[in-house]
């Protein structure tokens, strides 16, 4: 089995100020052409305190995760930095991870989603999720506390869009009646639609039954959240084999101001290979400084992880 690998394009800011987004799109074709499978772009709308609430991380280098991460830290849209990268590629997948599908109405997030499959043709990858931010939610006025049942109704809502018009809903957080949707996405089942978490806990693992087609989850799921997920697809008449399966290499750095090697990183991934797992993400600016030499990395990365599983 041949990995594949998504080059994280988001809090790479070691490497290049928040405001230089062309240098992303053009990370993404030297990546590409170095023979990666996809791009990943996160989102926030707006960050507040709570997003250094427990310290600040010591590596600027390091994953954002909840409440480590300086509120100053950009995040730009997207799906339209996304867009930008599509018109740039011909191949590579387009990985919106996170995007924040409870702060924005489902049908104009929808529209934006499906004119972005058109554009790329398929490319596309959608992660929806509920993030965690009490901040986030209270700026842009959303209750934090129905924030997965927001999610729920619209991923019932994307499914019935993406199969037809008219369309009517009518649930606890929208309805609407009889709306047109055109054009829909480039599949009749819409994008592709990855799911993850901390946790594989009951709500998560049904959104993967009904609509996922990829498990990226935060950190390493233990052996019992895999057989429950298994045989969670199992009951629904799906192989889980089909189901995408996204790790990840975690840096060893050995100190806040460096960067890491990049050996002990890729160590694990024959032993995530072994597990099912076939797609991994890499952040360049946890492995150089150098902005010019992001498409070298990248052939590197290839290069290692083929030596390490022939």
């Amino acid at each position: 089995m041949t990995p594949r690998f998504v080059l994280v394009l988001s809090e790479n800011w070691t490497l290049t100020t928040g405001r230089d987004l062309p240098v992303l799109v053009r990370w993404a074709r030297e990546a590409e052409d170095a023979g990666f499978d996809a791009v990943m772009v996160s989102e926030h709308v707006v960050l507040g305190p709570d997003a250094g609430a427990d310290g600040v991380m010591g590596n600027p280098r390091e994953y954002a995760l909840p409440g480590n991460q300086d509120p100053f830290t950009p995040w730009p849209g997207s799906l339209m930095l996304l867009g930008a990268i599509a018109s740039a590629t011909t191949r590579i997948r387009l990985a919106a991870a996170a995007v924040l599908a409870p702060l924005k109405h489902p049908l104009a997030l929808a529209r934006d989603i499906g004119t972005l499959d058109l554009l790329s043709e398929g490319r596309l990858v959608v992660q929806p999720t509920v993030s965690w931010s009490r901040d986030e939610y209270a700026a842009l006025g959303v209750p934090f506390t129905r924030r997965g049942a927001i999610l729920d109704e619209q991923l019932e809502i994307w499914d019935l869009l993406w199969r037809g018009s008219p369309v009517s809903y009518h649930g606890t957080h929208f309805a609407f009646e009889d709306v047109y949707f055109e054009p829909r996405a480039y599949r009749p089942d819409g994008p592709r639609m990855w799911f993850g978490g901390q946790h594989l806990h009951d709500r998560l693992l049904t959104r993967l039954v009904r609509y996922g087609h990829g498990f990226h989850p935060l950190g390493r799921p233990t052996p019992d959240e895999l057989e429950r997920l298994q045989a969670a697809m199992a009951a629904e008449g799906r192989d889980a084999a089909d189901l995408e399966m996204i790790g990840g290499c975690r840096p060893v750095f050995p100190d806040d101001a460096s960067v890491s090697p990049l050996e002990p990183a890729l160590e694990r991934i024959p032993e995530q290979v072994a597990q099912g797992f076939t797609t991994f993400c890499i952040k360049p600016s946890q492995f150089t400084d150098d902005p010019d030499g992001v498409g070298a990395f990248c052939r590197e990365v290839v290069k290692r992880t083929d030596a390490l599983l022939s």
